[in-house]
C-alpha cells in the first residue's frame, strides 16, 4: 500500500500555512507552536530546527519525542476528513 502523501511533504511548507489558517481565525504564530510542542513534546526550538532540515512529516512525528497522551481525543474537520474517522494511527497524528 502507498503512504499517503501527507507524510512525505515538507513541514516546512505546511507549517506558514497553519500559521496562515492561525492568523485569519485571529490567533497567533506563538499559539500555533504551542499546539505543535503540546502535541509532539518538542521543545520550543525544535520545530525550528525540524522547519531548517526540510523535513517531512513522518519523521518530524518519527522523531516527536512524546506523543502527547490526549492526542487521540482531538475532533475535527482537515480537509474535509473528519479526524476521528482516520484509521491510520500516523496519518491520524499529522492532521492533528
Amino acid at each position: 500500500m502507498a503512504k499517503h502523501r501527507i507524510f512525505t511533504t515538507d513541514f516546512s511548507t505546511v507549517y506558514p500555512l497553519y500559521v496562515k489558517k492561525a492568523e485569519r481565525k485571529l490567533r497567533t504564530q506563538a499559539e500555533v507552536d504551542q499546539i505543535i510542542c503540546w502535541l509532539t513534546g518538542y521543545s520550543q526550538a525544535e520545530p525550528e530546527r525540524q522547519i531548517a532540515r526540510r523535513c517531512d512529516f513522518e519523521t518530524f512525528f518519527a522523531e516527536a519525542p512524546a506523543i502527547h497522551p490526549n492526542a487521540s481525543l482531538i475532533k475535527g474537520v482537515v480537509c474535509g476528513v473528519r479526524v476521528e474517522e482516520i484509521e491510520d494511527p500516523q496519518c491520524k497524528r499529522s492532521a492533528t
